[in-house]
């Protein structure tokens, strides 16, 4: 009796520790969820930008229709794409490395550069970018944390019965990682 009452204890306990790891892991999976939400945000409230920033560029420089052009094309592609696909994420780092492009045709136009609605979308777009870079880092903590529990011993042997598989964070490719010459 006492034998079965030790089998049936430890059996308890295995099966408490089980329910606690499965639940780490969906608390988890959901953090990282929740992040991915604020980081889509971010993109939204950029994505929402960008065609007006294009039409007051467009009011005063007709002739710079290539950038306008790419930088529609990428807001464009980034909406039609998954939400969670690794397409999604190139076409939004094609609209962060466009938007500065856009930014630089103030620069030939002091008419562009004076104008009020102008000035208070690069004030926005800045405020958004900066929002991005922090939802970017939430998400990217919160991956690592799940990730640390798919794959560490012994959560991942949970993991792995119930399907949870590591995730990939947001990652700036190597080409975009080199620092670029500025001539002055």
């Amino acid at each position: 009796m006492d034998s079965l009452m030790i089998v049936g204890g430890i059996i308890v306990a295995a099966l408490i520790m089980l329910a606690g790891m499965y639940n780490s892991h969906i608390n988890r999976r959901n953090q990282v969820d929740l992040a991915f939400a604020a980081v889509d945000v971010q993109l939204k409230k950029r994505w929402d930008l960008v065609p007006n920033l294009v039409d007051t560029v467009k009011a005063y420089a007709a002739h710079e229709k290539e950038t306008l052009t790419a930088v529609v094309a990428a807001r464009t592609e980034a909406m039609r794409a998954d939400s969670d696909s690794q397409q999604r994420f190139n076409s939004e780092r094609e609209i962060a490395r466009l938007v500065p492009s856009l930014m630089a045709i103030s620069e030939s136009y002091p008419e562009l550069k004076a104008n009020g609605q102008f000035l208070n979308l690069q004030r926005t777009l800045t405020e958004i970018e900066a929002q991005i870079s922090a939802a970017r880092r939430t998400y990217n903590s919160s991956i690592m944390e799940y990730n640390n529990g798919v794959q560490m011993f012994p959560s991942n042997i949970v993991a792995g019965a119930f399907g949870f598989q590591a995730r990939q964070a947001l990652e700036i490719p190597h080409s975009e990682r080199q620092v670029r010459n500025v001539s002055i």
